[in-house]
């Protein structure tokens, strides 16, 4: 309580100085300052919803001096101490209403708007990667595939880093079972993959990581498929597209996905054939057979395609 009201006291006599007074402008660089030292003070005593406090009171003085960059970073700290303070809550499991939580993500909102309208992309995205990543940590995936998507814009000039983010949108859909839209971004980004990626000379498969994203959404596309069996009149041409590839009958199919290892591919096929088929003995067989090769998302996936099978639920409906 003592440093609670030191705290107040400190930072009242600092607000004091903002104050307008008759023929005297308020010195607000030097409150800026004084806000930043207290800061460190509080930071350093663990006094971390304090810290950040005066991190936003620093933010405000650098807006009122036109001072962008200094707004963005004070706002950017600020938030990373509302973010601590409230992981520090939740280590110690203390009753909460997340107020620490709302406070960072107001702040990481505000600096990334700054961010924007500096035309600064990538810094903005970064941060949206920071508390998507602090989100989702915190099994709040609603919330932080949110902030992937927006990642996700911001990057649009960086393929690469573009196709990650939307990989962990997908993923959140998949942790809150959404697993028709968990299968349109897989669909998005394994075409996005295709048209932007780097290729070899007289081919038409991406190489390097832009292969690593294709590889894992065709098998993550198959499995979601298998898990949500929908009916051919609601099949919609690229999934049609995608299954006629693990057609037992079709002539020569893998040279059609040729990206992902033949033993892959044919235990992929058999799956497909296993669920066509109703067979639970098979499928079960081909689990264990897949597991070593598969992610654990996709492990997960094929875990509830074969849940689905034994009681089904009704998922493509």
């Amino acid at each position: 309580m003592a440093a609670e009201a030191d705290f107040l006291l400190r930072y009242r006599a600092v607000s004091n100085k903002l104050k307008k007074r008759f023929l005297r402008k308020p010195n607000v660089a030097e409150a800026g300052e004084q806000f930043g030292h207290l800061a460190k003070e509080l930071k350093q005593q663990d006094c971390l919803q304090y810290a950040g406090f005066c991190n936003l009171a620093m933010a405000r003085c650098e807006q009122t001096l036109f001072n962008a960059p200094g707004e963005a970073m004070a706002l950017t700290e600020a938030a990373r101490l509302f973010l601590h303070a409230e992981k520090e809550t939740h280590k110690l499991q203390c009753p909460s209403f997340e107020e620490h939580l709302q406070a960072a993500i107001n702040c990481y909102g505000f600096a990334i708007k700054v961010y924007i309208e500096l035309n600064q992309p990538v810094m903005a995205a970064s941060l949206c990667l920071e508390v998507a990543n602090a989100l989702k940590e915190m099994n709040k995936p609603g919330e932080a595939m949110v902030y992937f998507q927006r990642a996700a814009e911001l990057q649009s000039q960086v393929p690469i880093e573009c196709l990650l983010s939307l990989g962990n949108v997908a993923s959140c859909k998949i942790m809150t079972r959404d697993y028709d839209g968990a299968l349109a971004v897989f669909t998005e980004t394994q075409l996005l993959a295709q048209e932007k990626g780097l290729h070899v000379p007289g081919s038409s498969t991406p190489v390097g990581a832009f292969l690593d994203v294709i590889v894992r959404c065709e098998i993550s596309r198959v499995l979601l498929l298998m898990l949500l069996q929908p009916p051919p009149q609601k099949l919609l041409p690229e999934h049609a597209q995608t299954l006629e590839k693990y057609d037992w009958e079709s002539f020569d199919c893998h040279s059609q996905v040729n990206y992902l290892p033949e033993n892959v591919f044919l235990l992929l096929q058999s799956v497909v054939m296993a669920c066509q088929e109703k067979d639970i003995e098979s499928l079960k067989v081909l689990q264990v057979e897949l597991w070593p090769l598969l992610t654990s998302e996709q492990n997960h996936l094929l875990h509830l395609v074969l849940q689905e099978m034994i009681s089904p639920s009704g998922l493509g409906v």
